[in-house]
C-alpha cells in the first residue's frame, strides 16, 4: 500500500483505520492526480487542485452508499458507488484494475457491515407499530408472539398451534 499523504491522516476519525489507499493511474502526465482513501467507516476522495497549493475532500458514509459496481477495462477500472437517497453516483476512475478490485471488494464488505439486512434503497427500516396487548388471546410456546383465533401455525417461528 502507498504511503498515506499527511493532509488525509489528519481528516480520520480517532477509532478510523484506513483499509486501502490509491491514486489514479494517469497515463499522461498530470500535476493534479486525485485520489481515494477507503477507511473501516467511510470512504474519501481528495482533490488537490491549484498546483497542488489547495486540496477538497468529499466522504461518503457507508450508510449512504446503497450499491457498489465494478467497471472493469483493459488497462484501467472504475468504481461505481449508487448512493442512497439519489444524487450523483460516486465515481472512482482510473483506477489500476487489481487496485479497483480491492478497493470493490473493501467496499461491498463495509457496505454489508454497515447496512441493515433487508432493506431497500431510499427507504428507511420500518418499525413494526406496537398493538396494545390482548391476555385472552393465545401465544406461541416457543417465541412468545400472540396468536389470532383459527391460527394454526405461528407467524413468526412456524410452530404448529
Amino acid at each position: 500500500m502507498q504511503s498515506i499523504p499527511d493532509d488525509l491522516k489528519n481528516v480520520l476519525g480517532p477509532n478510523e483505520q484506513v483499509q486501502l489507499y490509491i491514486r489514479q493511474k494517469i497515463y499522461h502526465p498530470k500535476i493534479n492526480v486525485d485520489s481515494v482513501l477507503i477507511t473501516n467507516e467511510r470512504v474519501i476522495l481528495r482533490h488537490p487542485h491549484s498546483l497542488r497549493l489547495r486540496k477538497d475532500y468529499t466522504d461518503f458514509n457507508y450508510q449512504d452508499v446503497s450499491n457498489v459496481v465494478l467497471e472493469k477495462g483493459v488497462l484501467r477500472s472504475t468504481v461505481k458507488c449508487t448512493l442512497r437517497f439519489g444524487g450523483e453516483p460516486l465515481l472512482l476512475g482510473d483506477l489500476p484494475n487489481g487496485d479497483a478490485q480491492k478497493a470493490y471488494g473493501l467496499i461491498r464488505e463495509n457496505l454489508v457491515r454497515y447496512q441493515a439486512p433487508f432493506t431497500q434503497a431510499g427507504v428507511p427500516p420500518l418499525r413494526p407499530q406496537s398493538s396494545p396487548l390482548n391476555f385472552s388471546a393465545a401465544s406461541c410456546r416457543k417465541c412468545g408472539s400472540p396468536l389470532t383465533a383459527g391460527q394454526k401455525f405461528c407467524g413468526n417461528c412456524g410452530l404448529p398451534a
